[in-house]
């Protein structure tokens, strides 16, 4: 993928498309500035003892956009980039997030600035633990639910939840969702996601009179998300033609086993001399002939200089802000369109909401009825916002995020200002 992703526009990305809403909708100047700004930004300094024995301190954010309709709720990201800027854009798309499937949250979003690769498992979990003492005065089951990101996961959350229940004095399994399931997570959590964008995509494709057999799908970013959404479409019957992680991508114009990949690149650690498959850069892989174009790995990855390129019928991001405002414009004139971010890949939050109220009531469901909840909601959220978009002649974007600012907006006007 493109070198330094996450120090991109994010923020100006978001911001922008956020100044777009208000002006249609339109909002009140009040509610729009405070909705432009955040309710706190943390910024905490991390040391930690390294197994040589040396003293390195880390920094660590957590940043909190709007808790109008309830508790803050958004991931925890470990990666070298990271920048106060990326965070402060995905804690707005999570308020947004959030609003338009329903979720009583707010948006969130925190990390630390650091390389997981480079640490043993003992410094990860002096880091993870050191971060959580150090955002623990505004975290909380009823103030800010953390959850797993970019290269973070159960057992980074399990470390989360144990520290918190230490120095409370009591277990408490609703600090943090994602969790192992043997300690209050749920099930379903895992993969909640992908198959959330593969429900969507099944959604969609019926409005674009396609049909999911041998459908061809192009997954850039073949994470935790990604292989998610593979798995679940081939499973639909879908032809997945090309895949790729942070080390580039392979195309098979005949179609790849999610099988085959999980297990090559759990050997190899890579795609690279993946047999039967032309290996590519993710840049080109993007432009490559493919019925729905899934761009899965970070932000800001479909742009002005690559949108007239694409080649999708369909695009559905699975990355949070994957395609920038000039890219969404040059789509719109190409007649391409793009399912959002803020519905797309909404399944991860829709399912940590049901973690969070089976901790709260320590009674837990099974999968089936996981699933069957997240299509739900997604279903009837999906037909909410085409049916807008066909109805104001808006792109699927400005109508998931018309729905999501004006409920935002609902819910601060009517709590009013304090003092």
């Amino acid at each position: 993928m493109p070198k330094n992703t996450m120090i991109s526009d994010a923020w100006e990305t978001a911001l922008a498309q956020f100044d777009q809403v208000s002006k249609r909708i339109p909002l009140s100047e009040d509610i729009h500035q405070v909705l432009r700004n955040f309710d706190r930004m943390l910024t905490v300094s991390i040391p930690i003892r390294m197994d040589n024995g040396f003293l390195r301190v880390f920094t660590g954010f957590r940043v909190q956009h709007n808790a109008a309709r309830g508790p803050y709720k958004g991931g925890i990201r470990y990666h070298p980039e990271l920048t106060l800027n990326n965070l402060k854009a995905l804690a707005m798309e999570m308020t947004w997030k959030c609003s338009l499937v329903g979720v009583p949250f707010g948006g969130a979003k925190g990390g630390i600035i650091c390389n997981p690769k480079t640490l043993s498992k003992g410094e990860l979990e002096r880091l993870t633990r050191r971060y959580t003492y150090a955002i623990m005065p505004i975290i909380g089951t009823e103030k800010d639910i953390p959850a797993p990101d970019v290269n973070t996961n159960e057992q980074v959350m399990a470390w989360i939840m144990d520290t918190y229940s230490i120095n409370n004095g009591y277990y408490t399994p609703g600090i943090v969702t994602g969790k192992p399931v043997n300690i209050g997570g749920s099930l379903g959590r895992t993969h909640a996601t992908g198959l959330g964008i593969a429900y969507t995509i099944a959604h969609a494709v019926k409005y674009k009179k396609m049909n999911l057999k041998n459908l061809k799908v192009i997954i850039q970013g073949y994470g935790n998300v990604g292989s998610a959404v593979g798995k679940f479409l081939n499973e639909m019957g879908c032809r997945v033609v090309a895949v790729s992680s942070s080390k580039g991508g392979i195309y098979n114009p005949r179609g790849l086993s999610h099988t085959a990949l999980i297990k090559y690149y759990k050997e190899n650690g890579s795609f690279d001399r993946f047999p039967n498959a032309e290996g590519m850069t993710n840049e080109s892989l993007l432009e490559l002939p493919c019925d729905v174009l899934v761009p899965a790995a970070m932000s800001n990855q479909i742009t002005e200089e690559n949108a007239d390129k694409i080649r999708a019928r369909l695009i559905v991001e699975g990355a949070n802000g994957p395609t920038t405002v000039e890219a969404d414009q040059r789509l719109a004139k190409r007649k391409i369109p793009v399912i959002p971010d803020i519905l797309a890949n909404a399944g991860g939050v829709v399912v940590s909401y049901f973690e969070w109220v089976q901790d709260a009531q320590r009674y837990f469901w099974s999968e089936r009825e996981v699933n069957e909840k997240l299509k739900n909601i997604l279903d009837c959220t999906y037909e909410e916002v085409h049916s807008l978009s066909q109805e104001k002649k808006l792109s699927m974007r400005t109508a998931a995020m018309t729905i999501a600012v004006k409920r935002v907006a609902a819910a601060i006007s009517v709590r009013g200002l304090y003092p």
